[in-house]
């Protein structure tokens, strides 16, 4: 049995089509076996938490991922320490695995779209070799000559005139350069050209610069007559004056003074400036030769923001009127404003908006004005003179200079993230944007959406010189086939200088996916988790086309999914089932879709029409009252104004990239969390929000995790462990041994189990992979020490209830009100199968969003409340999608506004009012194209969610008539 697992690699014989796994017992999995067929688009589906994660993901890739560490050395193994194998019987016909999963976006400000799909380097690559340089002073094509051209250029541009050879040595720098004159001198040269006038390098006299001054300074290497005679001596002056001037060369015409600039780099013609050779790094903002000095490449730098700094103008500084000092106190920079005071005859007690304006300036950005501060030592009165750095420049100095982290972030606390004002978000220094191909630097063909990318390369080599052509040929090659494999998956509105920490869970899965598509590798079994993710009806056959294409070139597709259109276009279906948690893990169907369909499972159910969620027949009216945001205009929003109607289900809709979480998450969100909350965040632009007084709070449910570490978990996150560690502290066996709540915390010493500090489970690094977990050998997976689990409740240690599913805990704290409660709210949401004191990193997008929807829900409303959900339905099944629809009509029944921003049309459907964004992503969106009930959006003819959704009510009224 053990043969194939001790087998690092196996050889797959051609007749060998099937994947089979024999006897897999991970997670929920019920001893599951199952062959899958090679070589195709297989989809496995089912309830959310029924094992379709544990088959593919933890079972099938875990395996595939062991068997390629086993190929190791035994001295690489000893690094990376031995991986667990899956609890399996046994697993024949694997092909090597890729794992393309939605949790892995890299959260790097460096990482851009451009970069994680390699586009950004064939761009720098192109620009390197074929662009055009131009001049940042003069706009003149920049020029570069052999040492043959430019002797021939002065023999005929100078012809019978007498000029001077110069060799440039210090360009617009300060400084005195004594050292300079003597070095000159004792090579042999008598003259200098400093600042455009010819000084004599004479024995007896020390020449010298102002040293606060900029500076020119230029070797007269040679002063000659040009005529054909004088041709060899200008030849070798020539050469003397490249070696001292390091590729560059002045020619000075001694009767107009007019100065010619001549170099073997790229120069200017007019102004002399040059460039360095173009390599790729000078158009990397990753490295130093590129990247803007201001910003360090990031695009975007910290500045003091004076409204935090003084947010109430009515009170005084000796109030505090100036929050980073504080109240008035006997300290220096409390003595340098009086001295400030003085001399404009204001006090330090007058308010801030009766201060002078340009006393004001000088108390925040400082002033080289001396002034004459008053000191009392010794109740003796003294005065010294100084000069005042200002609250503003003090501060940015104290956020770059300081070292210490605390500082930094106090700093910080008072400065908003703006666009670098010298490259003006394009990251890179002024001489990389003045390279061009066709009119176009590299940074403005990386604001370019993909779509308007791929349209200017369509014909670029008809505006590239037959050199340019030769040269960039198959970079260009690679760059086309690269941005098709993006637009094929749907992403046609990012930019490749979107950043990747912007990036949702599903546009990060779909970018990798166009890369694997991109490496045309064959014989890999690649494994998806929900690809679809965030991606509009529209662009679904587009994706399903590119999973299609990555099965026919010879590899083997999993993808794990619950849409509709995507398990009807698969070659093989695996539907796992029938419930979830401990009531799910077995094969309930599996065939080609038709089979599916009428296997009479729940998922087939769902897709033949037997079973649906209703479409209601009437609509709320809401409470007549509303939220008007105008003229909201941030990205590509294009200057809209959107009513919100208050009490009502709202869905906003469109295709990726409208606009929709320009509006709704960074526009609407932070306005309103800034109202309630005082939160920092700042919105996008808009004009003007009305009606902010008809709610009284605003929550956001996204599907970040509820933590970050194995220690977090729901009854953690909801707070209901609390309440359970406080009931076992009050029972009689607990009481008799002394012990507090805390006892039954394992985040504190004590109660918990010290070898694996009550997380229950040892971490093994594993260098450049992911860390193993793997259960303590001390306390077994239970986390607390034996004393502490000798305390019970109805037999049961509080290591037990935290491995109990939310279904059991709510039979068995059925006499706990206060536990009771919270616990039903997550049953109520389908999360009745996971453990209370399940790890917060096993939890799915979808799941974790869930967790926070219970939480709310476990609180006492108000009946006024605004709740923010984005795609909600991620990970969800048809029949999750049903009862998560009962929580979200409960909410709003009680008189709250749930808005959801949505692509599923069983939500769509469903909601009372819609907000269409579009018609397009990118550039081609920004505009609100219809609003209303789903019955009035249909009759829209530009909407595609409109064409979407009205097929859909189409068949749910054929299904029920």
């Amino acid at each position: 049995m053990n043969d194939t697992l001790n087998t690092p690699l196996e050889i797959i014989s051609p007749q060998q089509e099937m994947l089979e796994v024999i006897g897999t017992r991970v997670h929920n999995l019920k001893n599951l076996s199952v062959c899958i067929p090679r070589n195709k688009l297989v989809v496995i589906t089912g309830l959310s938490g029924s094992g379709k994660s544990s088959l593919a993901f933890d079972t099938i890739y875990a395996e595939g991922q062991r068997r390629y560490i086993e190929t190791f050395s035994s001295y690489a193994r000893q690094f990376l320490g031995e991986m667990e194998r899956p609890d399996v019987d046994k697993i024949t016909g694997l092909s090597p695995v890729i794992s393309i999963e939605q949790k892995t976006v890299n959260k790097n400000p460096r990482s851009t779209v451009g970069t994680i799909t390699e586009i950004y380097d064939f761009l720098r690559l192109l620009f390197a070799r074929t662009a055009d340089a131009f001049s940042y002073v003069s706009g003149e094509k920049m020029v570069r000559y052999s040492d043959d051209q430019i002797l021939k250029l002065i023999l005929e541009s100078f012809d019978s005139k007498k000029i001077l050879l110069l060799a440039p040595v210090v360009s617009g720098r300060k400084g005195h350069y004594r050292e300079l004159f003597e070095q000159i001198k004792r090579q042999g040269f008598l003259r200098v050209r400093l600042d455009g006038e010819i000084k004599d390098l004479t024995a007896n006299v020390r020449l010298q610069a102002d040293r606060y001054k900029t500076h020119d300074i230029e070797i007269v290497i040679d002063r000659l007559e040009v005529n054909e005679s004088s041709k060899l001596r200008i030849s070798e002056s020539l050469q003397l004056a490249m070696k001292h001037g390091k590729g560059t060369v002045m020619v000075f015409d001694s009767g107009t003074e007019e100065v010619r600039h001549f170099s073997r780099h790229l120069m200017c013609p007019s102004s002399g400036i040059s460039y360095d050779e173009p390599a790729p790094n000078l158009f990397s903002f990753n490295s130093p030769y590129g990247a803007c000095p201001k910003c360090n490449g990031l695009g975007h730098i910290l500045q003091i923001d004076v409204s935090k700094i003084i947010p109430n103008s009515g009170k005084s500084i000796k109030q505090g009127g100036i929050i980073p000092l504080g109240e008035y106190r006997n300290s220096a920079i409390f003595r340098h404003i009086d001295a400030i005071a003085d001399r404009h005859g204001f006090s330090l007690a007058d308010p801030i908006k009766d201060i002078p304006e340009d006393a004001l300036n000088m108390i925040l950005y400082g002033t080289d004005e001396v002034l004459k501060v008053k000191n009392d030592v010794n109740s003796q009165a003294t005065s010294y003179s100084v000069s005042f750095e200002g609250v503003v420049n003090f501060m940015a100095r104290q956020e770059e200079e300081s070292g210490s982290a605390s500082i930094s972030k106090w700093a910080q606390e008072y400065m908003n993230e703006t666009v670098c004002p010298k490259c003006h978000g394009s990251r890179l220094k002024k001489e990389s944007l003045f390279f061009k191909i066709d009119g176009k630097n590299i940074a403005e063909l990386s604001q370019m959406d993909l779509l308007e990318l791929q349209e200017w390369f369509k014909d670029i080599e008809l505006r590239l010189s037959t050199k340019q052509n030769i040269i960039a040929s198959e970079v260009l090659k690679e760059i086309r086939s690269r941005l098709q494999f993006l637009l094929d998956v749907g992403l046609t509105y990012l930019t490749i200088n979107r950043s990747a920490r912007s990036l949702s869970g599903g546009e990060a899965q779909r970018i990798r996916l166009a890369t694997q598509i991109g490496s045309q590798l064959v014989g890999v079994l690649y494994i998806l988790d929900e690809p679809s993710i965030g991606l509009h009806q529209r662009d679904n056959v587009r994706l399903i086309a590119a999973l299609r294409n990555l099965r026919d070139i010879g590899n083997s597709v999993i993808v794990v999914e619950h849409d509709k259109e995507m398990i009807l276009s698969a070659d093989y279906v695996l539907d796992i089932g029938p419930l979830a948690g401990i009531h799910g893990g077995r094969i309930v169907a599996e065939g080609s879709p038709e089979e599916i369909r009428n296997a009479g499972s729940l998922t087939s159910d769902y897709i033949n029409g037997k079973k649906a969620i209703p479409i209601p027949t009437i609509h709320r009216k809401g409470n007549g009252k509303s939220i008007i945001l105008k003229g909201a205009k941030g990205h590509n929003l294009n200057d809209v104004t959107v009513e919100f109607p208050l009490g009502k289900f709202i869905c906003v809709t469109g295709v990726s990239g409208s606009g929709k979480s320009s509006l709704i998450n960074e526009t609407l969100y932070p306005i309103l969390s800034k109202t309630f909350y005082r939160s920092e965040k700042k919105p996008l632009p808009y004009r003007s929000i009305e009606g902010l007084g008809n709610i009284d709070k605003v929550i956001e449910i996204d599907q970040s995790p509820i933590g970050r570490t194995t220690r977090s978990n729901p009854s953690t996150y909801t707070g209901v462990f609390s309440d359970i560690r406080t009931l076992f502290s009050v029972l009689p066996e607990a009481r008799i041994r002394g012990y507090k709540p805390g006892r039954f915390s394992f985040n504190v010493k004590g109660g918990r189990c010290e070898t694996c500090q009550g997380a229950g489970l040892r971490t093994i690094e594993m260098n450049f992979l992911p860390d193993v977990y793997v259960n303590c050998e001390t306390c077994n997976g239970k986390r607390y020490n034996r004393e502490t689990l000798e305390v019970r409740y109805k037999g049961k240690s509080i290591s037990d209830v935290l491995s109990m599913t939310i279904d059991q805990g709510v039979e068995f704290f059925e006499n706990q009100p206060s536990i009771l409660g919270r616990i039903k709210s997550m049953q109520s949401v389908g999360l009745g199968y996971i453990t209370l004191g399940q790890a917060s990193t096993t939890l799915s997008g979808g799941e974790a969003q869930r967790v926070k929807l219970a939480t709310e829900l476990a609180k006492k409303e108000t009946g006024n409340t605004f709740y923010i959900l984005d795609e909600p339905t991620t990970g969800l099944h048809f029949e999750d999608i049903r009862i998560l629809l009962e929580v979200l009509n409960r909410l709003v029944d009680n008189g709250n506004t749930v808005l959801v921003i949505e692509h599923n049309m069983d939500i769509i459907k469903v909601a009372d009012h819609i907000i269409d964004i579009g018609p397009e992503g990118g550039k081609g969106g920004g505009n609100v194209l219809c609003t209303g009930t789903p019955q009035e959006i249909i009759r829209n003819k530009v909407s595609y969610t409109a064409t979407y959704l009205k097929k859909e009510l189409e068949t749910k009224s054929n299904h029920l008539a």
